[in-house]
């Protein structure tokens, strides 16, 4: 196997080959870190020791060698959201207080892919405390979309989706709370996997809020997603693509598809037409209170429930500064985070009353129209320019950077559902376009089965050349 093409494997491919020594595990870190170095003017880490991730993978070889018992992802060096605590690495959550910080403890997730094999690759860039889809991060530098140096990866998991998108690994974790993983995702042409929320455990994470915060893979192929939900979850079913004719898949236009820039329905709406050709029916339908329900719950609660769980983090992983040490070293762009304020009425009624609301609503319309999932471009908007997220123009108009980027993700994650994001195509400034399919809680697995198929008819997207 040519050594210069290992940083193109899968990962089932990589820990295939490891497994059944056609490849060291050694060799395989090797050729990853040789990518991360060549990529390095991204800016995907905020943490790498070289040194350490060789030390795990000759570990890896030995138990190899010893003929013990291998682990599903023996050998695979994986990057890690930089708010995702690491016993042996710092976890800066990408804020100055933290810089030093150390966990006690790994969380659960990471500790269930040491336990099957996996070795920590590094930790991520992302965008500070999670706030926000850019990753411009003032404290760590910004993450550069590889597509486009001057343009963003998306956030708040951008080093991740970087790392992955410029095949520094093919696996990472990310976290999502409103898009995190699946903004990056989009805007760097890979695949994203968000599951129901409470699929994974998100303990050991720096939060935001507990009714929205989701751990999640990034990969370049569904394979890898599924791979990934395997080992988390336990399961030990084989995963197989659902053919695509009689699968149906919901369109709401008066939502999701209002306003989009050219170059992205251009690329949606031939996407929709290779699904129809190939079988898909699509149900066009309208899915009640959309707008209005995620309006009044989704920040509502996530400005309520950071100021409860953050401090609640910071002490329980053992670190030795305060919230209010967070607050007052936080870079300028995301202070307002701790200024704002949601009464705990207006708390009250987004938790228990439009809540409930919007996820009765979803669960009638999937029952309703007997859809197996709502497909929709992921965002509004291809990756807009490093620094220009304030407004961002659609043809002739301008709209605000939030809307752009977080309107259509927002329903998913407020509503807990499984959320998976594929490349759908290339604009003609050669930037990535993608899609989003929602499918009804608990549905994960069936969800990753039908993405095997969505993704061996549209494709992936070419491999990145990446010029140090």
């Amino acid at each position: 196997m040519a050594k210069n093409k290992l940083s193109e494997l899968s990962a089932v491919e990589a820990v295939q080959a490891m497994r059944d020594g056609s490849i060291t595990a050694e060799e395989y870190a090797l050729a990853l870190l040789a990518q991360c170095q060549r990529g390095s003017g991204l800016n995907a880490f905020i943490t790498l020791d070289p040194e350490q991730v060789l030390e795990a993978a000759c570990a890896a070889d030995r138990k190899r060698a010893s003929g013990s018992d291998l682990g599903p992802l023996h050998g695979l060096p994986i990057p890690i959201k930089d708010s995702i605590n690491t016993k042996d690495l710092p976890t800066t959550a990408g804020t100055p207080a933290l810089r030093d910080f150390r966990p006690r403890e790994n969380a659960p997730i990471v500790q269930t892919l040491l336990n099957a094999g996996a070795t920590v690759l590094g930790k991520t860039n992302l965008h500070e405390l999670s706030m926000g889809w850019t990753s411009n991060n003032l404290a760590f530098g910004a993450v550069r979309n590889p597509y486009d140096r001057s343009r963003i990866p998306g956030g708040s998991s951008g080093g991740t989706a970087v790392a992955v998108a410029a095949r520094m690994a093919p696996l990472g974790v990310a976290e999502d709370t409103e898009g995190s993983i699946r903004v990056p995702a989009a805007l760097c042409g890979i695949a994203g996997f968000r599951p129901t929320t409470g699929r994974y455990p998100s303990k050991g994470t720096a939060p935001i809020s507990a009714l929205f915060d989701q751990v999640g893979p990034h990969a370049r192929c569904v394979a890898d997603l599924a791979l990934f939900d395997s080992v988390v979850t336990g399961s030990s079913s084989a995963l197989a693509p659902r053919p695509l004719k009689g699968v149906k898949l919901g369109v709401v236009r008066d939502y999701w598809f209002g306003g989009l820039d050219a170059e992205v329905e251009r690329v949606t709406e031939g996407a929709l037409e290779k699904l129809q050709a190939a079988g898909v029916v699509l149900v066009e339908s309208e899915l009640a209170g959309l707008a209005y329900l995620v309006a009044r719950i989704t920040d509502v609660v996530q400005i309520h429930d950071f100021f409860q769980e953050m401090p609640k983090y910071l002490f329980d992983s053992g670190a030795t500064v305060s919230f209010q040490q967070v607050a007052k070293q936080a870079s300028v762009d995301v202070q307002a985070c701790f200024v704002q304020s949601a009464s705990e009425a207006a708390y009250a009624k987004a938790r228990d009353i439009y809540l409930p609301t919007l996820r009765e609503n979803f669960r009638e319309y999937f029952q309703s129209t007997g859809v197996d999932a709502i497909i929709f471009p992921t965002t509004m908007v291809p990756a807009p320019l490093i620094g220009n997220d304030v407004d961002v123009a659609i043809g002739s108009k301008k709209i605000s950077f939030v809307t752009a980027i977080a309107r259509n993700i927002a329903p998913g994650s407020t509503a807990g559902l499984p959320c998976l994001v594929l490349p759908s195509g290339m604009t003609q400034s050669g930037l990535p376009v993608s899609l989003e399919l929602d499918a009804p809680p608990g549905q994960d697995r069936e969800l990753l089965a039908l993405g095997l198929s969505v993704e061996a008819l549209l494709g992936s997207l070419p491999p990145l050349e990446i010029e140090p």
